[in-house]
């Protein structure tokens, strides 16, 4: 059975991860048209830089939470498959096998040049200045506001197969992945887990967990095993 996942930045806030929704479109203090859009990326590449390394720094201070290591633990009754807007790691470092990132990874780096040129970093800092074989500069493998998210496409597919699909810790307000909502296969259960539920997912009759990921993630186990 396939049970499809899509997290969001409330997967990983009890992690200590910030987003910048936390804060009136301020992200540690940043303005996110200074450290997030391409055009920041040309004006100012050591800012935006310097930001990303600051979040690399914080992610590998960060553990996974009980929700994620929770997720994990379902690979062994479900075919499980996350799609996650959010760019740590902390879904693999749980131990789930079929992670698909729709907005990046933080700890990769890539061309500017050519976005396929895609390298592993090692440790939390890209030196300013570093370049990518093809002589361009390197930059985060982060989809920036303003960029398309190559991976919707596969996204789109997955939700389509889902023989469940749980919604957790997102806002259904950032598109192209609030959309993947509209491909989830008619009659299907469809759970949403957030302790702020969005509007959306009342008005539509959904399973509805009000709780923050980790006690949410054990209230979604225990339903699911109840009907597995």
């Amino acid at each position: 059975m396939k049970l499809v996942i899509l997290t969001g930045a409330g997967m990983s806030a009890e992690s200590g991860i910030k987003t910048f929704r936390d804060s009136d479109g301020l992200w540690e203090n940043y303005r996110i048209e200074d450290v997030c859009t391409p055009e920041a990326l040309e004006r100012n590449p050591e800012l935006v830089n310097h930001f990303y390394n600051e979040r690399r720094k914080q992610l590998y201070e960060a553990q996974p939470n009980e929700g994620h290591k929770g997720l994990a633990e379902l690979e062994k009754y479900f075919d499980v498959r996350i799609i996650t807007q959010n760019i740590d790691d902390l879904h693999e470092r749980a131990g789930s096998t079929h992670v698909l990132h729709l907005h990046g990874e933080l700890k990769k780096v890539r061309s500017s040049r050519n976005p396929n040129l895609i390298y592993d970093l090692d440790g939390w800092e890209l030196k300013p200045g570093a370049r990518a074989e093809d002589g361009s500069l390197l930059r985060p493998h982060v989809v920036f506001f303003g960029e398309a998210v190559p991976n919707i496409e596969p996204a789109t597919e997955l939700v389509r197969q889902a023989d469940i699909f749980v919604i957790i810790g997102t806002s259904l307000a950032v598109y192209p992945a609030a959309g993947l909502l509209h491909y989830a296969p008619h009659g299907i259960p469809v759970y949403v887990i957030d302790p702020h539920i969005p509007s959306e997912a009342r008005r539509l009759g959904f399973h509805l967990i009000e709780k923050g990921a980790s006690e949410g993630v054990k209230e979604l186990t225990k339903r699911l095993m109840m009907n597995h």
